[in-house]
């Protein structure tokens, strides 16, 4: 049999090492000796002896704040010894490696993976309030491990040295030291641009030191944690109020 399909770039790729590695750029694969935490709907296959364990937000704290915001994770716990093979709905997929000391702001829809040693919470964006129905709580992890996040295309990385502003559907990822707040679109001329494609009329804005991660898309959100989990939520809205752990 033969077809350009079998091509050495479609082989499963191999590592003697376990952990969370890009088969490639819109596949995940976790070779698989422990366990860790992953989307819940993330996997599309697996060999081996997996075991997968679902978990709600992580935690009774996490689940009543997801139940409160419809964000989060929705997350699964994966153990065994195997690969395991993630993605979501073919989008990009990028690795970060946190040390200790790194703190990292995620939006829920984008988080794909993540090793057990990393802690997260579900954390309100500072100054937004109520302006807004995206964006307004998100994931921060903290610890030494990998993650892995989705993008809807390649994203640009902005260095935050003079006032930063983004569309808040737009924004995937920031450094947890940035003070962020929320603005009318319509004080920067931008209302009728941003409510034409979003219906958003705000802008999300990043001052300080460190950088925001801007993905080229503006979708609603979709894939949180209100209404079930991974590829097939539809999203949750923003009924106010946060409680802590």
């Amino acid at each position: 049999m033969r077809s350009d399909l079998f091509s050495a770039d479609n082989l499963e790729k191999e590592s003697a090492q376990p952990g969370l590695r890009l088969q490639n750029s819109k596949l995940l694969k976790a070779e698989l000796n422990g366990e860790f935490m992953a989307r819940t709907g993330s996997m599309v296959a697996y060999q081996g002896q997996v075991q997968f364990e679902a978990l709600g937000s992580g935690g009774l704290g996490k689940f009543l704040k997801q139940k409160l915001t419809g964000e989060g994770v929705p997350l699964m716990r994966v153990r065994g010894h195997g690969d395991v093979f993630l993605a979501e709905n073919a989008a990009d997929i990028h690795l970060i490696d946190l040390d200790h000391g790194d703190a990292l702001s995620i939006n829920g829809a984008n988080v794909l993976a993540f090793d057990s040693t990393l802690q997260y919470d579900i954390k309100m964006v500072s100054g937004a309030g109520m302006m807004s129905s995206a964006g307004l709580f998100n994931c921060v992890f903290t610890g030494q491990g990998r993650i892995a996040v989705t993008t809807k295309g390649t994203p640009v990385v902005l260095n935050v040295d003079q006032p930063t502003y983004v569309d808040p559907q737009a924004a995937i990822a920031w450094s947890a030291s940035l003070q962020t707040g929320y603005h009318k679109a319509e004080q920067f001329g931008l209302g009728t641009l941003l409510g034409r494609t979003t219906g958003e009329r705000f802008t999300m804005s990043f001052a300080g030191q460190g950088f925001v991660v801007v993905q080229p898309s503006e979708e609603p959100p979709g894939g949180l944690a209100g209404l079930g989990g991974g590829k097939k939520d539809s999203g949750g809205g923003i009924l106010g109020g946060i409680f802590d752990d």
